[in-house]
């Protein structure tokens, strides 16, 4: 198998195992079903990142929760690198901004 056919197959996989993962339900109780349908709100983004890996990001926007995974393109092992909760990311009104500000921006605006 070609190493551009076996990054494939483990890209799919992994999104496969990640809806199935995030369903309502576990693997043990879930009736056959296709697990991406389950999970559909899922936002799955892929970028590779060096010749070896791939990195799945995955935004579930219902419980705002980011994670973060690496395939490895010659195995298909996956390897969880993060997981972070958004929700209080989402509130911020700046951070590592620069001038102008946000605030400065809307002072501006309602002084018209």
């Amino acid at each position: 198998m070609s190493k551009a056919a076996c990054g494939g197959w483990s890209m799919g996989l992994a999104v496969a195992v990640l809806a199935a993962a995030w369903s309502s339900q576990g693997f043990a109780e879930r009736p056959a079903a296709n697990p991406v349908e389950a999970s559909s709100h899922l936002s799955v983004v892929s970028t590779t990142t060096g010749e070896r890996t791939q990195q799945l990001m995955v935004l579930d926007p219902q419980l705002r929760v980011l994670s973060v995974y690496h395939v490895d393109l010659g195995t298909g092992e996956i390897v969880l690198k993060s997981v972070r909760n958004i929700r209080w990311d989402l509130q911020m009104t700046e951070f590592n901004a620069q001038t102008p500000l946000p605030r400065e921006i809307r002072s501006l605006v309602e002084q018209r």
